[in-house]
């Protein structure tokens, strides 16, 4: 399946494609939907970096980054990591997830970042097994009442073709 899978930027004439994703019902508490992802992506439109996930030509998820975050707002600690994914339920266990991490290490990696920082909610049913299962870290950290977690992204493979700036 990742051989045709690809993101796209979030534009007008996509935004309600991007807006449809939804991950299933069980998971709804752990992850927010895509459209407080693009408020958020509107309001932090420096840090932001919103993509739709396309298998060929149909959306199968949603994925943001944040790039360059000031971590604790002291001017200090500045991280790049994975703000947000959202996988359509028929499209887990496909592939598709780790194709978006891969992605977004990818790009913090052609922007000269080492590390990549992912949160999560702590709870039964949630994303720990999957981003422990890619290789993240924890940190010992909580953000907010969630899990922070790192991963190395100069031993990552680069293989994800990433459409648009």
């Amino acid at each position: 399946m990742t051989e045709s899978l690809r993101l796209v930027p979030v534009t007008p004439a996509n935004i309600e494609m991007a807006i449809a994703v939804k991950v299933g019902p069980e998971q709804e508490h752990f992850v927010s939907p895509v459209v407080k992802s693009l408020a958020e992506a509107y309001v932090h439109p420096n840090v932001a970096w919103p993509r739709i996930i396309l298998d060929g030509d149909g959306p199968v998820g949603f994925v943001m980054a944040f790039l360059d975050l000031d971590w604790d707002g002291k001017g200090v600690d500045f991280r790049s990591g994975l703000w947000r994914l959202n996988i359509t339920p028929d499209a887990q266990g496909r592939g598709v997830g780790r194709f978006a991490v891969e992605s977004v290490a990818g790009e913090i990696r052609r922007r000269g970042g080492t590390r990549m920082y992912v949160t999560w909610e702590p709870g039964a049913g949630g994303p720990e097994g999957f981003y422990r299962k890619l290789g993240f870290q924890l940190t010992g950290e909580k953000s907010e009442g969630e899990t922070v977690a790192v991963l190395d992204v100069t031993t990552r493979p680069e293989r994800v073709p990433v459409a648009g700036p």
